[in-house]
């Protein structure tokens, strides 16, 4: 059992006011306020304890105020903090220098048919500074230094806010060709840029822009399965689906912020933007997603379901590159 706390009474003592004397009563004035005088007596370890705490409340107020004033003056101005602000504003002043910096370096151009007819030529302008190795990939393929070309290959998905190109295949006689000229079929290359062109804010697919295909972001991640290797069992990881290739793009007529995630702007139209918006025009197959009937074969794993979505929002129409190449 714990000791009952002693309280400490207190010995001041009170002593009520003196009366009045029967005189002073009888003045016809207004009386005046009883002054009430108090006599306090205090115990000698009552006097120590109140000077003990006074002197620690001196002490303290005197240790604690130069503390608070180089505290204050630590805050206002911190020893490593102008040159850690100066590096921040120099790293956020170069990455907005280069977000904003999107000089045209090189000029290629795409002749356009619908159906056998022509309607027109889209001069782009490509970022051989911002994005090079995007606008290298762009260039070659152009000209046809990496052995395959956009020519005669054509576009394959129209949808409201931009047409997409299907590029070269990464298979077939396309292949052999790259394989021959050490052409390089793949997106891997052009993702740092992709990465580090995310750091800017803002919308990167504006109207106008033209860009790589460099990710799928509608792929699902890879499947573990087990594995017998050298008499064990492992895990291995199985992708799903293929990646684009890196030869695949796009022309945005609307902006278009869906395709920050998986697209590297590497150039803009110059001329052409109406032949473009001519291509958007064309009639497509239309977009039954939404119907129940197919959500349930493409849950259920329906492969008439996967070979229908391929085919959604191709054109009708046959939209080919028929020339293209750099321009001086």
């Amino acid at each position: 059992m714990l000791p009952a706390p002693k309280i400490l009474q207190s010995s001041i003592n009170l002593q009520s006011p003196t009366p009045l004397s029967p005189q002073i009563q009888n003045i016809p004035a207004s009386p005046p306020s009883p002054t009430i005088k108090h006599f306090c007596k205090f115990s000698r370890r009552e006097l120590a304890i109140a000077g003990n705490s006074s002197l620690l409340l001196l002490l303290s107020s005197h240790v604690l105020e130069p503390l608070n004033q180089s505290k204050a003056r630590a805050e206002e101005n911190p020893p490593d903090a102008t040159e850690t602000d100066r590096q921040e504003e120099k790293s956020s002043t170069s990455l907005n220098a280069s977000c904003s910096d999107k000089a045209t370096t090189k000029k290629a151009f795409l002749d356009i048919s619908v159906d056998g007819k022509p309607v027109g030529r889209i001069v782009i302008g490509l970022y051989g500074e911002s994005t090079p190795a995007g606008a290298a990939r762009f260039s070659s393929l152009v000209s046809g230094t990496a052995g395959i070309t956009y020519r005669r290959k054509e576009f394959v998905k129209i949808m409201p806010t931009y047409v997409q190109h299907g590029g070269v295949r990464s298979y077939g006689v396309d292949a052999e060709l790259a394989k021959r000229t050490g052409g390089n079929l793949g997106a891997e290359t052009l993702t740092d840029e992709w990465e580090r062109d995310n750091e800017c804010s803002g919308i990167k697919n504006l109207a106008g822009t033209v860009s790589i295909i460099v990710r799928d972001p509608l792929k699902p991640p890879p499947k573990s399965k087990l594995v017998a290797r050298n008499g064990k069992l492992a895990i291995d990881q199985e992708e799903v689906g293929t990646d684009p290739n890196g030869t695949e793009f796009v022309i945005t007529t609307k902006d278009s912020p869906e395709l920050d995630a998986s697209n590297l702007v590497i150039g803009r139209v110059l001329e052409g933007m109406e032949v473009a918006e001519m291509i958007g025009q064309v009639k497509t197959v239309r977009d039954n997603t939404s119907s129940p009937y197919f959500r349930v074969a493409k849950l259920v794993g329906d492969k008439r379901a996967v070979v229908a979505e391929r085919g959604f929002n191709r054109p009708y129409s046959k939209v080919v590159v028929t020339n293209c190449g750099l321009m001086e």
